[in-house]
């Protein structure tokens, strides 16, 4: 029998490597394919929403003579929410009792979208309706009749409590925000580390079964790994799938296999 040519490589059936439920079920298996505002120093603008007009034109004298700038005046508690919604003040004077929508409801509007701080003007006698304001989120109120001492610094303070307040927001949405994107990123580094150690596993496989192709069929290093990869290709068959079902042929039987008594 005439020698085998030392440039042909040797040649081995995927049939005798693969069983026939093997060759059906990797003939269904992909390899995975990989691809790729206001400006700081300006006045302090103010709502005001006070249904008795003389009252509302002393609010806002008062309010002008001390650097404040009244960008909307309303008589009702609807017109109130709808100018807030329009010129976003620094804070909202707003009467308890009004027409057509109340000064509780319009606040709590006005609250409720974080809009603005609101100071409630009320009467002494009003004291039930100042919790349910506080309730609707009012920051603060203040008792009639208005008086300089008393109205100036609780604007102020509402006004500190809300920046307070959105600062304090501010800074559980970042942290949200910094959570969500740290928990990402390891979510993302265990995929890479899960996809390194398949990679490397694989190799290991591909490694020992290039050996036994080269110890047991006679091939050589480079025929071995080159008829791994064509048969992959070809059949359709994984490279780690492929060089397990060619350890499991080639490879020495484990002991319990052998072992016999």
């Amino acid at each position: 029998m005439a020698a085998r040519k030392k440039s042909e490589e040797p040649s081995i059936d995927i049939d005798e490597v693969l069983t026939d439920e093997e060759l059906k079920a990797a003939a269904g298996t992909d390899e995975p394919v990989e691809a790729e505002a206001k400006t700081p120093n300006g006045p302090r603008t103010v709502v005001v929403a006070e249904d008795e007009a003389v009252n509302r034109m002393d609010l806002v004298a008062m309010l002008e003579d001390n650097g404040y700038e009244v960008v909307g005046q309303a008589a009702n508690g609807e017109e109130a929410v709808e100018l807030t919604r329009k010129y976003r003040p620094d804070v909202v004077c707003m009467d308890v009792k009004m027409p057509r929508m109340d000064g509780i409801a319009a606040a709590g509007i006005i609250c409720d979208e974080n809009i603005a701080p609101v100071v409630m003007l009320t009467a002494f006698s009003q004291t039930d309706l100042v919790k349910k304001a506080t309730g609707a989120g009012a920051m603060a109120y203040v008792t009639k009749p208005y008086e300089e001492s008393k109205l100036l610094p609780t604007l102020e303070v509402a006004m500190g409590r809300f920046a307070e307040i959105n600062d304090l927001l501010d800074n559980v949405e970042r942290s949200e925000r910094k959570l969500k994107e740290t928990t990402d990123q390891l979510r993302e580094t265990e995929e890479k580390l899960k996809k390194a150690e398949d990679t490397l596993e694989e190799r290991k496989l591909v490694d020992r079964a290039k050996g036994l192709l080269m110890d047991k069929a006679d091939f050589s290093e480079q025929g071995a790994f080159r008829w791994i990869q064509k048969t992959s290709m070809d059949q359709r068959i994984p490279k780690k799938r492929l060089a397990l079902a060619i350890i499991a042929k080639y490879g020495d039987p484990k002991p319990s296999d052998s072992d016999e008594r």
